[in-house]
This record gives C-alpha cells, structure tokens and sequence, in this order.
C-alpha cells in the first residue's frame, strides 16, 4: 500500500524542516510531531474510508473528488454532509497556511545561506514573522491565480547516507519514468530548469565578490 500511495505523496504538505528554527529542541520534538501527525492521518484516512466502504453500496465510478461528503449524507443525513464539507475548507484553510509558512521561511533559509540577498530574511518589527517571504509568496500566488484560474490548488532525516540514498531511490525511480515517457517540451523545460539553477548559483557567487548585494554568511564572516 506505500508504494501504491507514494504517487500520491504531496511533499508540500509536510515540510516542517523550515520551521525548525521556531521550535524549542527540534531534535526531539520534531520527530514525535511527525510520528503523530502519520499516525493521525492514516486513522483520518481509514476510518471514514471503511465507514463508507461498509455502509454505502455505489457504483467505483461514483467515488470521485468529494464523495464522501455525499456518502455522509447517505449514512447520517444532511447534518453530517455539512459537518464534512466544513471540515474540508478548514483543512483547506489549515494547508494554505502551513504552505504559505513554508515558503516564506523557505526564502528566509536561502537568504541565511547566501543563496539569495539578505534583504529577503528580513522580518517585521512588530510579529518577528518574514514579511518579505510572505509578501512574495502572496503576490506570486495572487499572480498565478489570475494567470491560471481554472488549474487545480491541490529537520534532519534522521538516517546516514546509505539509507538516504536508498529513501531517494523510489523518487527518483518515477522521475525516471516520466523522463521516459514525457515529450520534448518536458524536456526542454527541465533542462532550462536545471541549467538555470545553476547559474543562478554561479551568479550569486559573483554578486557576493563583487558586493553587489548583502549576505548574511558573508557579512558575518562564516564564509
């Protein structure tokens, strides 16, 4: 069943790593946070999933997107429909805002290691919060909502480097395939992706030995 779910595996929703830096002891706290986050979600799975299997008798063709909402209603009434359908826009709500925190703090990262300028580890006064990520990330989301309307929004691993490499293996297996399988425009868009990357790492090189910008590493001489 992991290997059949691993498609399906929605990274986004579970990078904690940048939130690291806000939370006390990491080392130990992370690894219970997430070995309860896991066991929850799967009984959150399983649990209304076997309910509807059991109670409800329809065509597979009928389970699509928001079903068991209607198979809710099918079981309990009406009221249970609603309480579902609520509970899906919060958890909506609640992965918008750990995506959004993600990549604010993602920004914050690549600023504190000289990736990008420091001014994009700047944070506000007032909340401590990084501003500048969530400005960007909100204008690069309200942009993309406007550009593209109708497309869909769907800490240290604690391993060494033979099982990190081993846990890399599956991934990398399904980028394989769809290299195989995809078209020349997938091509040419990750090639442009991937020769980009790098020289934006050659340019930020330059631009710190130039001083055309300020870096946090840099500055503070760890470099």
């Amino acid at each position: 069943m992991s290997l059949v779910a691993i498609p399906k595996i929605q990274p986004h929703r579970w990078i904690s790593l940048v939130l690291a830096g806000e939370v006390d002891n990491p080392q130990k706290t992370f690894p219970r946070a997430l070995l309860v986050a896991v066991v929850f979600t799967c009984v959150a799975y399983l649990v209304p999933l076997f309910a509807v299997i059991g109670a409800v008798s329809v065509d597979q063709n009928d389970w699509e997107s928001g079903f068991h909402a209607y198979a809710a209603e099918m079981i309990a009434g009406k009221w249970l429909k609603v309480w579902i359908e609520v509970g899906a826009v919060l958890s909506a709500i609640g992965l918008f805002e750990a995506q959004l925190s993600a990549c604010a703090y993602q920004l914050e990262g690549m600023a504190d290691l000289s990736i990008l300028p420091k001014f994009f580890s700047s944070r506000s006064k007032w909340f401590d919060t990084p501003w500048v990520g969530i400005l960007i990330s909100t204008l690069i989301t309200i942009g993309m909502s406007r550009k593209l309307p109708e497309i869909k929004r769907p800490y240290r691993v604690p391993l060494r480097i033979p099982g990190l490499v081993l846990m890399c293996l599956i991934p990398s297996a399904f980028l394989v395939v769809i290299m195989v399988i995809a078209t020349k425009i997938v091509y040419l868009v990750s090639g442009v992706m991937t020769v980009g990357a790098i020289g934006w790492y050659f340019l930020m090189n330059f631009c710190r030995e130039k001083k055309l910008f300020k870096y946090s590493i840099a500055e503070d001489g760890e470099r």
